[in-house]
C-alpha cells in the first residue's frame, strides 16, 4: 500500500485514471458476482424462464460501485483526504447496499437452492436473530450510527492508520447498508413483514440525522483526526478544516441524492402493492356475488320490492365487506 504522503497531488481524472487494489472487496466481489450469474443460470434451467434483467444489472452494478469505490482514485486517495473518505463512508453504507438489495440475491439464491437448502434459509430467516436485526428500530440504528461513532471515536483514526481496519471499513459498512435496504425494500424474504409505510417514514429520520451530522462536521469546530492530517505534511490540497467543511458536504449532498432513489423505489412498491391488493380484493368481493347470486332461487329475488327482499347482487358497495374499512361505515 502507498504511503499516504507519497501520492500526487490529487485530480478529477485520478477518479478513472488511478488506480490501487483492496485485495478483500476485489476477491469478494468476484465471488458473489460468480454465484449471482450462476445463480441465473440456474434460475433460466430450473424455471424456464429468465430472471428479471434489472434485478441482475443492480445486483452487479452495486459489486461494480464496491470496487470503484475501494479500488479507484477514491481508494488512493482515502488516508489523505477527509473528503474522500466521506464520499466513500456514503457510498459504502448507503449506495452498495441499495443496489445489491435490489438485486434481490437472497430470492435467487432460494429459486437456485434444492428443497432442503431452501428450508434452511428459511429457517435461518425466521430465526431470533434475523427478527432482531430486521426489526425497523435495529436497523435504522445500524445504519445511522456508524458514521456517528466513526467521526467521534477513535475509530476513524484506525481506519487511517491500520490497514485491517481500512478494510473492515470497506466491508462492514456494506453489510450494514444490507441490514438496513434488506428488510426496508422487502423484496427478498424477510424474518417479519411490515408495512413499507415503515420504511417511507424511516427513510425521512436517516435524512435528518445525515443533515445533523454534516452540521457538526461544519460548524462544530472541531477536526476529526487533525493530528493525523498535519503530520502528512501535505503541501497541496485544502487545508485539513476546510477538507472537514467540503466532506460534510458530500455526505449532507450525497446522502441525500442516495436516499431519493431509494424513496422512490418504496413510494413505488407501496402503489404496486396497494393495486396487488385491491385487485384482490375486487375478486374475491366479485366471487362472493357470484355465490350469492348462484343461490338464489329463480323468482323470489326482488319480488314485490317488500322489506323482506334480497338485496341484488353487486347493489352493496364493496367497502362494506372489506374488514379492514367497514367498521369506518358501520358495516
Amino acid at each position: 500500500m502507498t504511503h499516504p504522503a507519497a501520492v500526487a497531488p490529487w485530480h478529477w481524472s485520478a477518479l478513472a485514471d488511478t488506480w490501487t487494489l483492496e485485495p478483500a472487496v476485489a476477491a469478494l466481489s468476484a465471488v458473489l458476482a460468480a454465484g449471482y450469474l450462476l445463480g441465473a443460470r440456474r434460475y433460466r434451467a430450473g424455471r424456464g424462464g429468465r430472471w428479471p434483467w434489472y434485478r441482475g444489472a443492480a445486483f452487479l452494478g452495486g459489486l461494480a460501485v464496491w470496487v470503484w469505490t475501494t479500488c479507484s482514485g477514491l481508494g488512493v486517495y482515502e488516508r489523505v483526504l477527509f473528503t474522500d473518505r466521506a464520499v466513500q463512508l456514503v457510498l459504502l453504507l448507503m449506495l452498495v447496499p441499495m443496489l445489491l438489495a435490489l438485486g434481490a440475491p437472497v430470492s435467487l439464491l432460494a429459486a437456485a437452492l434444492p428443497e432442503e437448502g431452501r428450508e434452511r434459509l428459511r429457517a435461518a430467516l425466521s430465526g431470533r436473530v434475523s427478527r432482531v436485526l430486521m426489526f425497523p428500530l435495529v436497523s435504522t440504528v445500524l445504519l445511522v450510527a456508524p458514521p456517528w461513532l466513526l467521526y467521534f471515536t477513535p475509530w476513524y483514526a484506525h481506519t487511517l492508520t491500520d490497514p485491517l481496519w481500512n478494510t473492515g471499513f470497506h466491508l462492514v459498512l456494506v453489510l450494514l447498508g444490507l441490514l438496513y435496504f434488506w428488510p426496508r425494500l422487502q423484496l427478498d424474504p424477510v424474518a417479519h413483514e411490515y408495512p413499507l409505510l415503515i420504511g417511507v417514514v424511516i427513510t425521512f429520520v436517516e435524512v435528518v440525522f445525515d443533515a445533523a451530522l454534516a452540521l457538526v462536521l461544519l460548524y462544530g469546530g472541531h477536526v476529526v483526526a487533525e493530528p493525523y492530517y498535519a503530520e502528512l505534511g501535505r503541501t497541496w490540497g485544502p487545508t485539513p478544516a476546510r477538507d472537514q467543511f467540503v466532506g460534510g458536504n458530500a455526505i449532507w449532498i450525497l446522502g441525500d441524492l442516495v436516499g431519493l432513489p431509494f424513496l422512490c423505489a418504496l413510494v413505488r412498491q407501496l402503489i404496486v402493492t396497494g393495486r396487488a391488493e385491491t385487485a384482490a380484493v375486487d375478486a374475491a368481493l366479485d366471487a362472493a356475488a357470484e355465490v350469492k347470486a348462484s343461490a338464489v332461487p329463480v323468482g323470489t329475488a326482488g319480488t314485490d320490492g317488500g322489506a323482506g327482499a334480497a338485496e341484488p347482487a353487486g347493489d352493496r358497495p364493496w367497502w362494506l365487506d372489506d374488514p379492514h374499512l367497514r367498521h369506518r361505515y358501520g358495516g
